[in-house]
């Protein structure tokens, strides 16, 4: 397997040349293509309210990613909802909960974390403040079902919020798929996308490599590879992950 055209599924970054990306490019010769395999549309406050949830009846609002708050405030903004004082966030990651501060001064409000990045840490973080109502802003997909087990199991007050629909980007018309040696998927919704567009895609000789346990998970279930998994204790980045498959199979090494 060599591999000298990778396609990231995601935006490329702002200023490439100063991102690890540009030092993969380099050290292995190869070539890095970005496209973002799925859009986000933002649900509008008219739709929103059709759902009847209020959501200043809440006593706190639970965000499992960064999507999830953009959406989310937006969503408040649009609705001249102002959050109050006494609201409290719990966030499934540390960088979440950093995240968090574009929208919410932590001086003034109440921001909680996981532990670490297991679900576990955050299911424990839940549980602990059952006490209080919760509202979990999601997609169209609604909450992964391992956090609704726990919600329903703990017999904690809450709703879903849809803030956002994901949809397939039009890959079939933009992307000459058969070009790339090697795709990088960051969640379940880019491997749905590459299904969607490509009902008859079979993976072959292309490598796979994936960022987050969802993601590969996604890849799995398709009856797929994945030759390169990030965050591990090796390979804490997706970057790391690719530097490390890439010493064995890029076509050449600088």
């Amino acid at each position: 397997m060599k591999i000298k055209n990778i396609l990231i599924s995601q935006n490329a970054p702002e200023d490439f040349e100063r991102s690890p990306y540009a030092e993969l490019k380099k050290k292995y010769s190869v070539n890095i293509d970005f496209y973002k395999f799925f859009k986000i549309n933002s649900t509008t406050a008219q739709e929103f309210r059709k759902t009847h949830i209020n959501i200043l009846e809440y006593e706190a609002i639970v965000f499992s990613s960064t999507n999830t708050i953009d959406n989310f405030f937006e969503l408040c903004k649009d609705m001249r909802i102002e959050m109050p004082e006494s609201m409290r966030y719990y966030c499934a990651t540390e960088s979440i909960a950093l995240y968090l501060q574009k929208y919410v001064a932590y001086r003034k409000r109440r921001v909680f974390s996981a532990k670490d990045a297991q679900a576990s840490s955050f299911h424990d973080l839940l549980i602990k403040n059952k006490q209080y109502s919760m509202l979990v802003p999601c997609s169209q997909d609604g909450i992964p079902p391992q956090l609704e087990d726990i919600l329903k199991e703990n017999d904690i007050k809450y709703a879903q919020a849809i803030v956002f629909k994901i949809t397939p980007a039009n890959l079939a018309n933009d992307v000459d798929i058969e070009k790339y040696n090697m795709i990088v998927f960051f969640s379940p919704n880019g491997v749905k996308s590459l299904q969607t567009n490509f009902p008859n895609f079979e993976q072959n000789n292309k490598a796979f490599a994936a960022l987050g346990k969802a993601a590969i998970q996604a890849i799995e279930d398709a009856g797929w590879t994945v030759h390169a998994k990030a965050p591990t204790k090796e390979t804490p980045s997706i970057t790391d992950a690719l530097d490390n498959f890439l010493k064995e199979h890029a076509t050449r090494r600088r």
